[in-house]
């Protein structure tokens, strides 16, 4: 059975309560019927309400950029992952690298907070990637294991199940150089075989997409990888029209 094509939009730190109206409301006239994907809007934390009050009776689900580690306590700033249930979300993006870079998270930290959405039964969204010195060195794969082994020794492979990972090179990022089709497809692969075939696990529910400066041109091409299972959209996410174009080619891959 064809599994349907993942949309996740990444919308960072853009939004208001005026423009989100307008642009949920758009979200859930022109693609609630569509048949053949799932899509999840990660917003920023204060507009989850808003999400739940226009999103709440159609296919559209949303969700956060990111998740504290902890379950409580005195952690300014932070938000758990028991708050995010609480709004009905169902995605939580994990680990990407703008905030790896800026706020030093580590493996563990990360594998903590994947832990945390899985406890709460939403889908963690875990983002890894190489840098562009790492990848010209070759080491890509290396790197990429580094970053999923941590979750596995601390938590297990089978933790996996009913989860997204998000293939996503730091290069690509923002850069208006995405990935290759090919080098896409590669990666996906293997994080695959490195997940399911070394751990000898056999997932009912588990997808690998790609991100980094997905846009709609490169879309239609990225879509006919028989080895993603959708994308992770930052700018384009925010520009409706660009977005409509990405989810279509989704829809008819």
């Amino acid at each position: 059975m064809k599994k349907n094509k993942i949309i996740i939009a990444n919308m960072k730190m853009n939004g208001s309560l005026s423009s989100n109206e307008i642009y949920l409301t758009k979200i859930k006239n022109n693609f609630n019927n569509f048949k053949n994907l799932d899509i999840g809007l990660c917003l920023p934390y204060p507009y989850l309400f808003q999400a739940k009050k226009f999103l709440i009776n159609t296919k559209i689900r949303w969700g956060s950029q990111n998740v504290a580690k902890f379950e409580n306590g005195p952690y300014t700033g932070e938000i758990s992952a028991a708050m995010l249930k609480e709004f009905d979300s169902k995605y939580v993006i994990v680990g990407h690298s703008e905030r790896s870079t800026a706020y030093c998270e580590s493996d563990e930290n990360i594998a903590d907070k994947f832990e945390k959405v899985k406890k709460y039964k939403m889908t963690p969204v875990l983002c890894v990637g190489e840098t562009l010195i790492e990848r010209e060195a070759g080491i890509m794969e290396r790197v990429i294991a580094s970053q999923l082994d941590v979750i596995v020794k601390i938590y297990g492979a089978g933790i996996f199940e009913n989860s997204i990972v998000a293939y996503e090179p730091i290069w690509a990022i923002g850069s208006d150089m995405a990935a290759t089709p090919d080098q896409a497809n590669k990666m996906c692969n293997y994080i695959k075989d490195f997940i399911c075939k070394e751990h000898s696990c056999d997932f009912k529910n588990f997808n690998i997409i790609y991100g980094g400066s997905v846009n709609p041109k490169n879309a239609v091409q990225l879509f006919a990888s028989e080895s993603l299972n959708g994308v992770l959209i930052g700018r384009s996410s925010i520009n409706f029209d660009e977005f409509s174009h990405i989810c279509s080619a989704a829809e008819n891959s």
